[in-house]
């Protein structure tokens, strides 16, 4: 079996080293073209073209895929099936038809639920109890494809979204081995998504970073872990924006308007949230600052308690 594979951040990058550990035949990988990161801003290589060529494997960045030059670059690989996971773009109609295998999906998220970006990051706001990954025969809708196989796990109550990541990744990883296994042998499964069923996601941006006191605890604790490891929720306490990393639910109720600070101490710093229930911050950064415990930060900067 030639496979291509395409892909590009870490979620993807565990992909392909278990086809490298299976001896899966690569032929080509597709990787979004070398971008500035980080705050330096230095021009770096993805995950997975790294890999890549720690194996010697050709890797193709090209800017766009809706291109003559693109598909014929395809085509010339002669592909039995493309693997794509967390590539970045959609692929033409044109590569679809291309491998007489299909090109199959990877998606961290039970379909239909959670089509679309940040499908992990998304469980964990919205307070799911539990999600998985999903494989599946690629369309030319967005993840709308029929699923393959899925597998689940249960998100843990205080699991960030980073954690989550790092596990759904390998089980991800998994799940396509096994997908592959049942295409090669001609016994892979087609079960048509319910579109009645389908809720869709949005890229994460800094704007809901800022906690609403007036929500209830586990909201705002989904929110505490479920951006993590970015952007951060943050809280505004003693005229200081800091990023909150940690949290526990409090054991008090209280009359106070949400926001209120009804403790802080060596245990954290405890506010009311929406109903009267309180959380207590334990672990936060404040501007320029490590990440410390938010007792400790408390010694240098005292709070007024109401």
């Amino acid at each position: 079996m030639r496979v291509v594979f395409m892909g590009t951040p870490d979620f993807a990058a565990a992909s392909l080293q278990k086809l490298l550990d299976e001896r899966y035949n690569i032929v080509g990988v597709f990787s979004q073209p070398d971008r500035p990161r980080g705050r330096g801003m230095a021009v770096s290589v993805s995950p997975v073209k790294a890999l890549a060529q720690q194996h010697g494997i050709p890797v193709f960045q090209p800017e766009k895929l809706r291109t003559p030059e693109a598909l014929e670059t395809l085509r010339a690989l002669v592909p039995d099936v493309v693997v794509v996971v967390a590539y970045g773009r959609i692929l033409p109609e044109e590569f679809l038809c291309l491998p007489p295998l299909g090109c199959i999906n990877v998606h961290a998220s039970l379909l239909p639920k959670y089509r679309g970006s940040a499908p992990i990051q998304w469980a964990v706001l919205n307070g799911e109890e539990k999600t998985g990954v999903s494989t599946m025969y690629l369309a030319p809708e967005m993840d709308t494809g029929d699923v393959i196989f899925t597998a689940e796990v249960t998100i843990g109550a205080f699991e960030t979204s980073g954690a989550l990541f790092d596990r759904l990744k390998l089980l991800g990883a998994e799940l396509l081995h096994k997908t592959l296994c049942a295409i090669a042998a001609g016994t892979a499964p087609r079960t048509p998504q319910n579109d009645a069923e389908a809720t869709y996601t949005v890229p994460l941006d800094k704007s809901m970073c800022s906690i609403d006191w007036s929500r209830t605890p586990r909201q705002i604790v989904k929110q505490i872990y479920g951006l993590q490891p970015w952007p951060v929720a943050t809280a505004e306490l003693g005229g200081v924006t800091l990023r909150v990393f940690a949290a526990e639910y409090g054991a008090r109720r209280s009359d106070l308007p949400p926001g209120s600070v009804v403790s802080a101490g060596r245990n954290g710093i405890e506010l009311v949230c929406g109903g009267g229930e309180t959380l207590l911050i334990t672990e936060v950064q404040a501007p320029g600052k490590k990440r410390m415990r938010a007792g400790d930060y408390l010694l240098g900067h005292p709070l007024s308690v109401n």
